[in-house]
């Protein structure tokens, strides 16, 4: 037979070239066998890495050999509780994860007094503490039986909460009301809410808010009242976000003048405040619709020098038409009725005086109209009626919202055994999902929390409302990142929170530093986790802005009595939103808290103090003082930036991501 030209090309064993062949592939699929699990592990290069972790150490990357070896054994410890079910090794010890808990194993036992507790002092919260317990353990074996599901399904299949267009309550009906109009579903662009008052007479104060006694007086006459549209509650005990605040003041103000106040007040922090003093806002100054934030009106002290009589004479002569203008008086008088009427503009409020425009307020980031679900009138005023109109007229609910929310993006990573050096719980409510949304997609995006180095979860307590709780459930479930502690919410035992996270970070997730901050507080992980790392060893430690010898407050809206606090000073503590402790302090704090032996006591950071301080007394703690963790609002190079609004959240993180510097966002 004749070969083929290709066959004549072939060397003279085909045979021997086969096995050849065979041998290369071979050691090719050898080679790709060893190679891949490397490239996995260590990444595919630099593309898209954080600046902010390049400043870490490079032992932070690398696993020790007791991680290693924790890694790979055959099996957990039989005293872990997350043990995996199946108690064998995997094939793929790299990918095992372990559970996570979503309801704090903190007990609170009924014993709740024994030899080692004060009745006298601390008895008052402890029995808060238990009925809080009590009526959230109801709670929670209601909501895991599903009875407040189909309680609130037949609720909305026989009625739902109605969204009237308008309002209107007299005076009297106000009164009855706590001078509080609910707006059920909030309002909505052009809205508008009107108010007949007469301001009342002047009064003697000796303790005036507004205006400071000079020397030699008693007293000092005041007059004023103030308008806010509020937001719902969150917590019993806590106030709601003042979404406007309006303030006249007709007499009394540090001034000497009668001015107008406006501002926000967000979670119990009040922003710049804009007055309007009788002076037009300039002509620079940005407008709210077309409209000047502060109008004029007749001051006593304008001498109206703003042109001469020559002046008007000569622009007279040459025939310049002058442009009319009225000057208003002040447009509250003691005594006399008024009429006012705010409405929501595409860019602010404006508010309305006898038919003549005021003021007008720009909007402020991290408030909505729909959060305006109430009107609030107090002060020295006489209200005759008030009516809301144009109002929306279905229910603004965060369902819809919070189903649009629903992406594995924004799920936490499974828990992974292994070291966690950091363990961050973050205190919210149950009708936070706004707060928690903005978390998640900022700072807890960070490259240590998504490898699961960092582990940070909020800690949420039950809410006096079902439907909250329903869908605060539903949360859970979905992204895995909330951890339930079952008592009935209320401001005064966020305390509670603070121990169950103490007690999820030395248990469930057992790290070495364990931070606590709050929902509202942007975290730069990485530079807390350095500033922790700065204490040598294995010494307790202490971290946060502190406060040294502070008094309580005995009188005011945050005094504290003599039975609740009875030492004249306060240990040395970290402001609550954001300090950090080593684990054995956590241990001690959990121990004490099971024996009964722990004090409790409302203010939860200087509760903490107390606590580090009596750890103290048996093993030397090193106090870390750093301004970086801000108490009130942001500065630059944070550490922690308090009061941050969602917005506010997000514009901090793609600030950190795309500029590589903890930049604040000053707006609201």
């Amino acid at each position: 037979m004749k070969r083929g030209k290709v066959d004549s090309m072939l060397p003279p064993s085909r045979l021997g070239m086969v096995q050849i062949l065979i041998g290369a592939v071979f050691v090719y699929l050898l080679f790709i066998t060893f190679e891949i699990p490397h490239v996995l592990k260590h990444g595919f290069g630099s593309s898209g890495s954080d600046d902010s972790l390049d400043a870490l150490p490079i032992t932070f990357m690398l696993e020790s050999e007791e991680e290693m070896g924790e890694r790979y054994a055959p099996s957990r410890p039989t005293e872990n509780p997350f043990r995996d079910s199946e108690g064998s090794p995997s094939r793929t010890p790299q990918r095992r994860t372990r559970e996570a808990k979503k309801v704090s194993g903190l007990v609170f036992k009924d014993t709740l007094f024994d030899a080692n507790v004060s009745r006298d002092q601390v008895s008052e919260l402890h029995k808060a503490a238990r009925n809080a317990w009590t009526a959230g353990k109801k709670l929670w074996a209601e909501l895991e039986s599903g009875k407040p599901e189909f309680g609130l399904k037949n609720k909305s299949e026989n009625r739902s909460e109605p969204c009237p267009h308008s309002l209107i309550l007299s005076g009297s009906e106000f009164e009855a009301r706590k001078r509080v109009m609910v707006l059920p579903c909030g309002m909505t662009l052009w809205s508008h809410i009107t108010v007949v008052g007469t301001p009342k007479w002047a009064h003697s104060e000796y303790d005036p808010k507004i205006s400071m006694l000079k020397e030699g007086d008693e007293a000092v006459m005041v007059s004023q009242f103030m308008m806010e549209l509020q937001g719902l509650k969150n917590v019993e005990g806590e106030d709601p976000p003042r979404i406007l605040h309006f303030n006249p003041r007709l007499k009394g103000d540090w001034s000497g003048k009668p001015v107008i106040e406006q501002n926000t007040c967000y979670r119990m922090q009040w922003g710049s405040a804009l007055r309007c003093e009788g002076w037009k806002s300039r002509a620079d100054e940005d407008t709210v619709d077309g409209q000047v934030k502060c109008e004029k009106w007749i001051r006593d002290d304008d001498d109206h020098s703003e042109e001469s009589k020559a002046t008007w004479w000569l622009n007279r002569l040459i025939g310049r038409t002058k442009k009319v203008t009225i000057d208003w008086p002040y447009p509250f008088a003691e005594g006399k009725l008024f009429v006012l009427t705010v409405s929501a503009g595409l860019e602010g409020y404006h508010i309305n005086v006898d038919g003549r425009h005021l003021t007008s307020f720009p909007y402020r980031t991290g408030f909505a109209l729909e959060d305006a679900t109430g009107l609030y009138v107090n002060g020295d005023i006489d209200v005759h009626s008030v009516l809301a109109a144009s109002l929306p007229t279905s229910h603004p609910s965060f369902a819809p919202s919070m189903h649009l929310e629903m992406v594995t993006r924004w799920k936490a990573p499974s828990l992974r055994y292994g070291h966690v050096e950091l363990f961050i719980g973050i205190l919210s409510a149950g009708n936070h999902f706004a707060e928690r949304m903005a978390v998640r997609k900022s700072w807890m995006q960070h490259k240590l929390i998504k490898s699961s180095r960092v582990v940070a979860r909020f800690f949420v307590a039950l809410h006096g409302r079902n439907e909250v709780n329903m869908e605060l459930m539903k949360e859970v479930g979905y992204f895995g990142d909330i951890v339930i502690v079952p008592y009935m919410d209320n401001y005064d035992l966020v305390v509670l929170k603070t121990v169950a996270i103490c007690e999820y970070g030395i248990r469930t997730v057992p790290a070495k530093y364990i931070m606590k901050c709050d929902d509202d507080t942007f975290v730069r992980v990485d530079a807390v986790l350095k500033e922790a790392r700065k204490v040598h060893g294995h010494r307790s430690l202490y971290i946060g802005n502190m406060n040294y010898h502070h008094k309580p407050l005995r009188h005011g809206k945050w005094a504290v009595t003599y039975e609740e606090w009875p030492e004249e000073d306060y240990p040395s503590y970290a402001n609550g939103p954001g300090y950090v402790l080593s684990s054995d302090i956590a241990k001690f704090i959990v121990s004490d808290f099971e024996k009964h032996k722990l004090r409790l006591f409302k203010m939860e950071d200087v509760s903490m103090g107390m606590w580090v301080e009596q750890f103290n007394n048996s093993k030397p703690v090193e106090y870390v003082h750093s301004l970086k963790f801000c108490q009130f609002g942001c500065i630059d190079d944070y550490y922690t930036a308090h009061y941050q609004s969602p917005r506010q959240m997000i514009c901090m993180w793609d600030k950190l991501q795309h500029q590589g510097k903890p930049q604040c966002c000053n707006m609201r």
